[in-house]
C-alpha cells in the first residue's frame, strides 16, 4: 500500500466485526474473503483501526524518516463497496493483473468492488501474491 492506515492493529474481534456488516451481500462477501486472504496469505486477519481486515505486517520507513507499520494487504466490507488494499503500482505485473480483474474503481491505495463476482479471484489472488512480493522486496525485515 503506497497509502498506509494511520491506524494500527487491534484485538477486536474479525468474526463480530464481519457478523454486523451490511448489507447481507456485503457481509458474505466479507466472510468470504476473510476465508480467501487467509489461504492465499497465510496469516490470519486482523482487525486494523475500526474497519480494515489486514493480513501480516511489515514495518516501513521512507526517505524522510517517516516510518511505521502496516499490513501486507487487507480489505474492508464497506455499505457501498469491498475496498480492497494492495500494493499495486506501475509496473508491468500491476498492470498486467489489473487489466485482467474484472470490474473494478481505482483509488490512490485501493480498489472499489462492488461485489465479489465482479471481478476474477484467480486474478485476486495473484495480485495478492505479487503486492506482499513487491512489500518484502521494499521493506525486508
Amino acid at each position: 500500500m503506497s497509502d498506509t492506515p494511520k491506524t494500527g492493529p487491534t484485538e477486536q474481534s474479525v468474526d463480530a466485526f464481519l457478523a454486523q456488516v451490511e448489507p447481507p451481500l456485503r457481509q458474505a462477501d466479507g466472510i468470504t474473503l476473510r476465508q480467501f486472504f487467509e489461504d492465499v496469505t497465510g496469516y490470519e486477519a486482523v482487525i486494523w483501526g475500526s474497519s480494515l481486515i489486514g493480513f501480516g505486517a511489515y514495518h516501513y520507513r521512507y526517505a524522510s524518516g517517516r516510518e511505521g507499520d502496516s499490513f501486507y494487504v487487507g480489505f474492508s466490507p464497506r455499505k457501498t463497496n469491498l475496498v480492497l488494499y494492495l500494493a499495486l503500482g506501475e509496473d508491468d505485473v500491476s498492470e498486467r493483473l489489473l487489466a485482467s480483474l474484472g470490474t473494478y474503481r481505482r483509488g490512490k491505495s485501493c480498489l472499489y468492488v462492488k461485489r465479489l463476482t465482479d471481478i476474477d479471484l484467480d486474478v485476486l489472488r495473484e495480485m495478492i501474491e505479487h503486492s506482499i512480493r513487491t512489500l518484502r522486496d521494499m521493506y525486508p525485515s
